[in-house]
C-alpha cells in the first residue's frame, strides 16, 4: 500500500525504487552519482526475511546491497545511500568541487595520501612539495600519487582492481 500511495511504479524517468537485500549487487560510488541524478529516490528497507516477493517482482528496479554481511534491517543500508547521494547534491558541500577526484570517483581511483600537522610525526615527515606552497606542483603531486599504485592499499583492496 505505501508503495501505491506514492503512485510507485517500476521504470518511471527520474526515479528509482530501490530494493535494499542481501541479493542486491554491490553499491557503489558510481550508483551514488546515478542516484543523484534522480527526481525521487525510494529506498525498501526489509526486515528479518526482506520483503513480500510480489513487491519485487512488481515494484522495484534495483537490488542493492552495501557488503556482504547480514543486518536487522535495511535502515542502516538506507542511511549509507542516502549519505552518499545527499553529498553529491549541489549545494550540499561548501566548495561544489569538494566531491571531484574523491576516492572511488572514478574506477580503480582511491585518491592521494593525505597528511595533516604536524609536519613532523615520530621522525615522519610531509612531502617537501606539500608545504612549498605552489599550487602547480602539489597538483602534480596528487596527480602521480594515486593510492591505487601504492603496495599498501594493492594489498588492502585487491576487489577494485
Amino acid at each position: 500500500r505505501a508503495l501505491q500511495a506514492f503512485g510507485a511504479k517500476p521504470g518511471q524517468k527520474k526515479r528509482k525504487i530501490v530494493l535494499l537485500s542481501a541479493q542486491g549487487s554491490p553499491y557503489t560510488q558510481a550508483d551514488a552519482q546515478r542516484y543523484a541524478a534522480l527526481d525521487e529516490l525510494i529506498l525498501i528497507c526489509g526486515h528479518y526475511e526482506g520483503v513480500d516477493e510480489r513487491v519485487v517482482d512488481h515494484y522495484i528496479d534495483e537490488e542493492k546491497r552495501i557488503g556482504d554481511y547480514v543486518l536487522m534491517g535495511g535502515e542502516v543500508a538506507a542511511m549509507v545511500i542516502v549519505e552518499s547521494v545527499v553529498r553529491l547534491l549541489p549545494g550540499v558541500l561548501g566548495n561544489p568541487e569538494s566531491n571531484q577526484g574523491e576516492s572511488h570517483s572514478q574506477p580503480g581511483v582511491l585518491g592521494y595520501p593525505q597528511y595533516t600537522r604536524p609536519e613532523e610525526f615520530e621522525g615522519h615527515k610531509v612531502p617537501e612539495v606539500l608545504l612549498s606552497g605552489n599550487h602547480k606542483d602539489i597538483e602534480e603531486w596528487r596527480v602521480h600519487q594515486p593510492k591505487c599504485f601504492n603496495n599498501r592499499f594493492l594489498l588492502k583492496r585487491q576487489n577494485i582492481f
